[in-house]
C-alpha cells in the first residue's frame, strides 16, 4: 500500500490483481479532479472495463455510460460515451505524459473530456500538451502493466472498484 500524504486526492483502484493507488493533481487540474472523485463517490466507475488497452502504449477506461454494461454489443459500444456530467475544458500543463500519468481521454475537441481516462503503459510524451494529466499512479502500476489487451480485449478487465481514499 502506498503512503498516502493527501486522502481526499488520492484514488484507489480495486483491479483483479490488487490495488492501483492515484494521486491527482488538483493544482494542476481542478475541474478534471473534481469530476473523477465525483464520479468515483457515486459508484460511476465502478465494474467499468477497460476498453482500449494498447501494448507499449496505454490502457483507457471510464466510459460510465457504456463499459458496466454485460455483452457483446455494450462492448462495442465501450469507447463513445461519457457521464450524464457536461464535458469539460481542457487543462493543458506543462506536465509530461510519463509512465503512469493519468490522461483525460477526448473525441478531435480538445474540450470533450469527461469519464474517460487513461493510464500510461510508457512515457508517450508525443500526447504533451495535447491531453490534460491530472494524476498519477503511485503504487500498484504492476496491476495496471497486467490488464488485459485489446481494442476492446475479448475478455476485458474492470475496475471492480474506484474510491476516494478519505472515503475507504
Amino acid at each position: 500500500m502506498a503512503d498516502i500524504k493527501d486522502p481526499e486526492n488520492t484514488i484507489l483502484i480495486e483491479l483483479k490483481d490488487g490495488t492501483v493507488t492515484i494521486e491527482l493533481l488538483p493544482d494542476v487540474a481542478p475541474q478534471h479532479v473534481a469530476r473523477m472523485k465525483e464520479l468515483a463517490r457515486e459508484g460511476a466507475y465502478d465494474n467499468v472495463v477497460f476498453h482500449r488497452v494498447i501494448d507499449g502504449f496505454m490502457a483507457q477506461t471510464g466510459d460510465v455510460a457504456n463499459g458496466n454494461a454485460e455483452g457483446d454489443f455494450n462492448l462495442r459500444m465501450a469507447g463513445t460515451g461519457g457521464s450524464d456530467k457536461p464535458d469539460l475544458p481542457a487543462e493543458f500543463s506543462k506536465l509530461p505524459h510519463d509512465r503512469g500519468t493519468i490522461g483525460a481521454a477526448r473525441s478531435q475537441n480538445p474540450n470533450s473530456a469527461n469519464s474517460q481516462f487513461f493510464i500510461n503503459f510508457k512515457d508517450n510524451h508525443f500526447l504533451n500538451g495535447q491531453y490534460t494529466v491530472y494524476g498519477r499512479v503511485v503504487s500498484g502500476m504492476e496491476h495496471v502493466d497486467a490488464i488485459t489487451r485489446g481494442e476492446p480485449p475479448a475478455n476485458p478487465d474492470r475496475m471492480l472498484s474506484m474510491k476516494v481514499a478519505a472515503d475507504a
